[in-house]
C-alpha cells in the first residue's frame, strides 16, 4: 500500500507521520541515541519533524539540527514560538535563535504555540515578516479552539494559517465535537501530538486497551501501529509520535501504510467513543 499523505492549504504534500520531539535534548547522554531515531526515521519516510523552542530550552531543537546535518532538503522542518516570543521584534529573534540552533537558514512551517497575550493580528504580521524575509515558508497555530481558529480567520492574512497542531487520540476526541468539523471545512490540516496517549508523566490505556491489542493482533503489527492507524485514518490529520528506540520508530513508520477497516474503527469507537458535546481543548 502507498503511504499515507496529507496535503497542506498551499498543495504542498507530506507524510500523515512524522516525528515529534518534546522530551528530546533534555540529557547530553541521550544525544547520540535521538539523532539516530530521527535519522532512521527520515530513511523510513517520516520526513516532516516537528520540534519547539520551549523543548528542552532549546535543546531538541539542536538534536534536530544535528539529525538534518547535511540532508536539510529530504526534511519538512517544524518548529513553535512561544505566545510571548509571538510579535514584532521578538518573534525574529525567536525564529533567528531557532535557525541557528536547527543549523538551517528557513523553516518550512512556524506555529505559534498556543495563544497568549500578544493579538493574534500581532501574531500575523510577525509571519507575513518572516515569510518575505525567506525565514519562513509557512505558518500555522497550535493549541487553539474553535473560537481562536475563527477569530483568525478574521483578521487580514490569518487564513494563510497552514495547520492547527492539537493534542488527539482514541482517548482524546474532543476536538471531533467542532474543532475538527471546522479545520475540515476550511481546508487546514490538524496535527495530532500524543497521538499514541503519551506524553511526560500523563499516561492512556489507549496502548494497553483490549480492542488495540485484540486489532494488533489479528493484524500482527503492534497495538501503536493500530493507534496511529486511528488518528490518520481521515486522511486530514498528521501525527507525530516522538520515538528513540529503534523498534518504536520502526513500528510508526510501518504505520503510514497501514489503514483500518470501518469495522476496525467501529470497534474502536465503542471503547473509545466520539464527544456528543463541546469539552474544553486537551492540553498537555
Amino acid at each position: 500500500m502507498k503511504a499515507k499523505t496529507v496535503q497542506l492549504p498551499d498543495g504542498t504534500t507530506v507524510p500523515a507521520i512524522g516525528q515529534g520531539t518534546w522530551y528530546m535534548g533534555e540529557r547530553n547522554s541521550d544525544l547520540r541515541a535521538e539523532v539516530k531515531a530521527l535519522q532512521q526515521g527520515l530513511d523510513a519516510g517520516m520526513t516532516l519533524i516537528d520540534t519547539a523552542e520551549m523543548y528542552a530550552d532549546g535543546g531538541a531543537e539542536r538534536v534536530v539540527g544535528e539529525a538534518i546535518s547535511g540532508r536539510r532538503d529530504d526534511v519538512f522542518l517544524v518548529s513553535k514560538v512561544y505566545p510571548h516570543h509571538a510579535g514584532g521584534a521578538k518573534a525574529i529573534a525567536a525564529c533567528e535563535q531557532s535557525l541557528k540552533r536547527l543549523k538551517t537558514d528557513c523553516l518550512d512551517l512556524y506555529l505559534l504555540h498556543w495563544r497568549g497575550s500578544i493579538p493574534l493580528h500581532d501574531t500575523v504580521a510577525a509571519m507575513e515578516k518572516l515569510q518575505q524575509s525567506g525565514k519562513i515558508r509557512r505558518w500555522g497555530v497550535s493549541n487553539l479552539d474553535t473560537d481562536d481558529m475563527q477569530a483568525l480567520w478574521k483578521i487580514p492574512g490569518g487564513n494563510a494559517c497552514m495547520t492547527n497542531q492539537v493534542l488527539y487520540h482514541a482517548a482524546a476526541r474532543g476536538i471531533e465535537f467542532d474543532l475538527l468539523p471546522w479545520c475540515e471545512e476550511h481546508s487546514v490540516p490538524v496535527m495530532a501530538y500524543c497521538p499514541l496517549a503519551q506524553a511526560g508523566k500523563l499516561r492512556h490505556d489507549v496502548l494497553t486497551a483490549p480492542v488495540m491489542q485484540e486489532i494488533a493482533n489479528a493484524r500482527g503489527v503492534s497495538s501503536a501501529q493500530i493507534a496511529l492507524a486511528w488518528v490518520t485514518r481521515t486522511g486530514n490529520v498528521i501525527a507525530i509520535p516522538k520515538a528513540v528506540q529503534p523498534q518504536h520508530v520502526k513500528d510508526n513508520a510501518a504505520a503510514l501504510t497501514l489503514s483500518l477497516t470501518a469495522d476496525e474503527i467501529a470497534r474502536i469507537d465503542t471503547v473509545f467513543p466520539a464527544p456528543n458535546h463541546k469539552t474544553p481543548l486537551d492540553m498537555v
